[in-house]
C-alpha cells in the first residue's frame, strides 16, 4: 500500500542558503539520527542535478546495513528537488524537497511518497514499526535544524 508522510518546518534563513543546505547531500549526515548509521557512499557530488546518482548506507534494523541508492529525479533551484530511490528498502520511494520563501526566511516542506515490500506483512510492518521510524527520523530532522537555524527572538 502507498503511504505519505508530510512534513513542514518554517526556518530563519534566505531562499538560496536552505537550497545550499539541503541539496548537498553530506548534510543527510548531520540532520539523521545516528542510530540510523547513515552515510555517504559515493564522492561529494557539487552542484545538484536531475539525472544525479547518490549511494548511501544504512543501518535500518539493529545489526542489518543494506545499501540505499536515489536519483534526483527533478531539479527547480532554489524552490524544488525530488529523490526516488533506486536500491534499497522500499519497493517505492519518491522523497519532494520544497522551499518557499517567506519574511522571516522560508518554508521547508517534504512530501515521501513510500510503499513497502511483502503485502499485508509489508503493511503490518509499516504500522508496527516503519511509520514510527520515519516519525522519529523527521522528528529528529526537526530538532537538529532548530538548533542548526534557531529563531531570532
Amino acid at each position: 500500500m502507498l503511504q505519505t508522510l508530510t512534513r513542514r518546518q518554517t526556518l530563519p534563513i534566505p531562499l538560496e542558503a536552505a537550497w545550499d543546505f539541503f541539496s548537498d547531500p553530506a548534510n543527510l549526515c548531520r540532520i539523521t539520527p545516528p542510530w540510523l548509521g547513515f552515510r555517504l557512499t559515493c564522492p561529494r557530488p557539487e552542484p545538484m542535478y536531475a539525472g544525479q546518482i547518490l549511494s548511501y548506507s544504512v543501518q535500518g534494523l539493529p545489526g542489518l546495513k543494506s545499501a540505499w541508492v536515489t536519483e534526483i529525479t527533478h531539479v527547480d533551484r532554489p524552490h524544488f528537488f525530488v529523490d526516488e530511490q533506486r536500491l534499497g528498502p522500499y519497493t517505492f520511494w519518491h522523497h519532494q524537497h520544497r522551499f518557499q520563501a517567506l519574511e522571516e526566511g522560508i518554508d521547508m516542506e517534504d512530501i515521501v511518497s513510500y510503499a513497502l515490500p511483502f503485502g499485508f506483512l509489508g503493511d503490518w510492518l509499516h504500522s508496527l514499526l516503519v511509520k514510527k521510524r520515519l516519525d522519529g527520523i523527521f522528528d529528529y530532522r526537526r530538532q537538529v535544524l532548530e538548533q542548526l537555524f534557531p529563531a531570532h527572538s
